[in-house]
């Protein structure tokens, strides 16, 4: 599970504190579940779970045939992995992550840059404005997107976004990551 666990956090591009607090569980019990270093009982497995939006089989699966011919995950099941859905957060729209390259979220981001460390993570990201607007700091350059508008880059680009404008700025991200 250690393996598992590490790829299906780091695919959501989520720390070991974010995955704490989703969980209940403290990082370094996370950490050394992770290393190997401890096995989780099956409640604990199933906090996972719940945290990371995947089904339980998915923390132990190694083989990939279990992959589903597709996922629905209906507006009432979409669980906030950050946030509370309603506000600032990210929301991931499947399920099965650990055995899709493509992961999609709905992002709601927070109205400033409250967070100063810039995301850079392997792949590709792909942004559309659903809603709002929303302006996407790349360090050296900032983009202004209005509702309609798409963007696709590189992810290994620092990047961070924040919503502008008097709406809440609602996106659609997928992400292609690089392992998979």
């Amino acid at each position: 599970m250690s393996i598992r666990l590490k790829l299906l956090r780091k695919k959501l591009g989520i720390t070991l504190e974010v995955l704490a607090d989703k969980s209940g569980m403290t990082k370094s019990y996370l950490s050394k579940v992770e290393r190997g270093l401890n096995t989780p009982s099956i409640a604990a497995a199933l906090k996972l779970a719940r945290a990371l939006n995947v089904n339980v089989e998915e923390l132990f699966a190694e083989d990939h045939n279990l992959q589903a011919r597709y996922s629905l995950v209906r507006s009432g099941e979409r669980q906030a992995l950050v946030g509370d859905g309603a506000g600032p957060g990210y929301t991931v729209l499947t399920s099965q992550i650990g055995q899709r390259s493509l992961l999609p979220f709905l992002v709601q981001p927070p109205r400033d840059f409250s967070d100063p460390t810039f995301k850079e993570h392997q792949g590709e990201e792909f942004l559309f404005v659903h809603a709002g607007q929303v302006e996407v700091d790349f360090m050296s350059e900032r983009v202004l997107l209005e509702q309609g508008d798409a963007l696709h880059f590189n992810a290994q680009t620092p990047h961070r976004l924040r919503s502008v404008g008097e709406c809440q700025a609602q996106l659609l991200v997928v992400v292609q990551g690089g392992e998979a």
